[in-house]
């Protein structure tokens, strides 16, 4: 089941997108950093709010799949996916 995007919140220093997700009936706050979007989601340096609001909709799907590997493997309410959470999947 294709899981909605969720409406995230951009950091003040936009280095983030903050998202709550509800896993196992439980709300988790998860954390996406900016370059994980740039490495992985082609989001330019240089784009706007509404630019880095469309990629994370658009990779959505993704994200949402690494973020439930994630807490899989480490249950917990605050998540934070880098970079490297995408690399290895």
């Amino acid at each position: 089941m294709k899981a909605r995007p969720p409406e995230p919140l951009i950091s003040a220093d936009k280095r983030s997108l903050t998202f709550i997700m509800h896993w196992r009936a439980q709300p988790v706050t998860c954390v996406v950093s900016r370059a994980a979007l740039e490495a992985y989601f082609w989001l330019a340096p240089s784009a706007d709010d509404a630019r880095t609001l469309k990629v994370f909709r658009d990779g959505f799907g993704r994200i949402h799949a690494i973020a439930e590997r994630k807490l899989l493997a480490h249950p917990s309410k605050h998540l934070e996916l880098t970079a490297t959470d995408f690399a290895k999947g």
